[in-house]
């Protein structure tokens, strides 16, 4: 039966995509370029990009209150996004959720940092840029050691699409041919300090069981169309002007409106999907204006759920019929469950007195990566826990800045500003976390939000594996730091990172081969609804150590791709 038959029905667009963060962008661009007629719903409100870092939002160096934090101001109505380190602060505070308008629940003595962006583009325009390959031994950890499900998938078979998404994203970094961590189709890398290469000779001698390689980031080093290769000017979350590093508004979002395929509507709150029995297919999708509570609903033939990992979840949540009492797509019961997140933070720090008459040359954007080592192809004898971790690492100078040696006046002040101090090198665990049935988001049954939504609520612990993880990455720190020559290692106490923290929360609709205990089939569909497909961090079925998102855009164009054909053979 031809897809002209099955489809008599009136639409109003092909698909629908849900959020337009790294994935939700990635969704649009590759359905609208196969021809599809796609609507785009965001929660946040719209933020063109353009000259001047994003739009109306140029590069201000005169910033509120001096660029200092407003305390009152952040403690009433950003307590969680305010905790966002890197890149929460009053240059970019407009991108974030303000926490007093959209509350979520949480348990006493269980905190969870949800981390929201509320603008077009999302998280894409505010993340780290740290993108990495999964391995072969990440997508067969669960089914080794027995901990989580088995992927549906291997390594072998999302490898291409990997290279795909990486030639258009623009991705830095320098080959290391390593099993564990996979080379992508990479850009020149960035050049390092003096004393980074010092510390590479040294541990290439005294730790050779390790790799200290560039950091593997969507930032540009060479020119793609469009886009300019970064000038190190510095203040990245602010917005890039040139495009230099990827987000939905400089990279995907443009190519998908060039198509004259793409309607995209902001403050479109998603409410809930309604499913059709008759059909077996999602039917509408009901919005929520976010500034007016205006009600309206759309329908299509293909709905794409790229929300984000919670938000995605929350949707399938609220969106219960008597087909699926417990949240769509839902017949596993597992929709919510086995939640994961990388545990993060200061694993400890070396000061070097090497290459003292070498400086600073721009802002590089980004620092080194150590890939993991430990447990890698096979257990280690000594390691008391699966999996492993690598280590993001920062090189920083003393200077007059830090008050480091900042004496005298007049000629002998300006003598004292001439000679910054000594290096500091510093080794940031992020660690694998275990996938278990009792970590899982859920909706409060006292709490609804300003929309009258079901508030999101966390139950969420780290397990035994993830504390010894952290531990051993704080003595593993020790060692490499005096192995690389640091005149002083510093310790870092081994201290847990609020779950949420890393801004890696995944797995809560995992995929699988088995729909008794899945959510999403090898695809991204739903197994239990053809028309649905989730492609943000919801359909992880193991964490890993490294950054997720390079794994989201893969996948995402994977199951456009598939769901395209689907639709065009009249499977959907």
């Amino acid at each position: 039966m031809s897809a002209d038959v099955l489809n008599t029905k009136h639409y109003d667009f092909d698909a629908i995509v849900v959020g337009s963060g790294i994935s939700g962008g990635w969704a649009a661009k590759e359905l609208a370029e196969k021809g599809l007629k796609v609507l785009v719903l965001e929660r946040g409100r719209d933020v063109q990009h353009g000259s001047g870092y994003l739009g109306e939002h140029a590069p201000n160096w005169k910033l509120p209150y001096q660029g200092m934090k407003p305390r009152e101001l952040y403690q009433d109505e950003y307590g969680v996004q305010s905790r966002v380190f890197h890149s929460f602060n009053e240059a970019t505070r407009h991108f974030w959720n303000n926490d007093k308008q959209n509350p979520y629940a949480e348990d006493e003595g269980k905190p969870f940092l949800w981390a929201r962006a509320d603008v077009v583009g999302g998280r894409s325009l505010l993340w780290g840029r740290q993108a990495y390959r999964f391995s072969e031994e990440d997508f067969l950890a669960n089914e080794k050691d027995g901990h989580g499900i088995p992927w549906p998938i291997k390594y072998d078979e999302i490898a291409p699409w990997y290279s795909y998404v990486e030639k258009f994203a623009g991705i830095s970094g320098r080959r290391e041919n390593l099993p564990q961590l996979p080379d992508s189709e990479m850009q020149e890398p960035m050049p390092w300090f003096a004393v980074e290469k010092t510390i590479e000779s040294r541990l290439k001698k005294k730790a050779p069981d390790v790799t200290l390689t560039n950091a593997r980031v969507a930032i540009l080093t060479e020119d793609l169309p469009g886009r300019g290769a970064c000038h190190y000017c510095g203040p990245c979350p602010r917005g890039c002007s040139t495009g230099s590093y990827f987000s939905s508004q400089s990279s995907t979002l443009p190519a998908a409106r060039a198509t004259g395929n793409l309607t995209l509507l902001p403050d479109k709150l998603v409410e809930r999907l309604e499913y059709d029995d008759s059909s077996g297919k999602i039917s509408q999708v009901h919005t929520i204006d976010t500034n007016t509570k205006q009600r309206v609903s759309f329908s299509s033939k293909l709905v794409f759920l790229c929300a984000s990992t919670v938000a995605s979840t929350q949707i399938l949540m609220n969106s219960t019929s008597d087909a699926f009492p417990n949240g769509l797509a839902n017949s596993s019961g597992v929709l919510g469950h086995y939640m994961m997140d990388h545990t993060l933070g200061l694993s400890g720090a070396g000061i070097f007195l090497d290459n003292m008459d070498s400086y600073y040359r721009g802002h590089r954007p980004t620092g080194l990566y150590v890939p993991r080592f430990r447990n890698v192809g096979g257990q280690d004898e000594d390691a008391d826990f699966v999996r492993g971790y690598g280590y993001q690492t920062a090189t920083i100078r003393a200077d007059w800045s830090m008050n480091y040696k900042v004496k005298g006046f007049g000629a002998d002040l300006k003598n004292s500003l001439r000679k910054p101090g000594p290096w500091a090198f510093a080794l940031a665990g992020f660690t694998e976390c275990l996938p278990q049935e009792s970590n899982r988001m859920y909706l409060s049954q006292r709490k609804v939000d300003r929309f009258g939504i079901p508030q999101v609520a966390f139950d969420f612990e780290w397990g035994d594996n993830e504390h010894k993880l952290r531990a051993d990455a704080a003595k593993q720190a020790d060692r490499l730091l005096k192995a690389a020559g640091a005149v002083l290692s510093i310790p870092s106490p081994v201290i847990m990172s609020t779950p949420g923290e890393g801004i890696h929360e995944m797995g809560t609709a995992r995929m699988g081969a088995d729909p008794s205990e899945s959510v999403l089939n090898a695809h991204n569909q739903a197994h239990d609804i053809p028309n649905l497909f989730v492609t943000d961090g919801s359909f992880m079925t193991s964490a890993s150590c490294v950054n997720p998102s390079l794994t989201y855009m893969a996948f995402t164009a994977r199951a456009c791709d598939y769901a395209a054909k689907q639709l065009a053979a009249g499977y959907i």
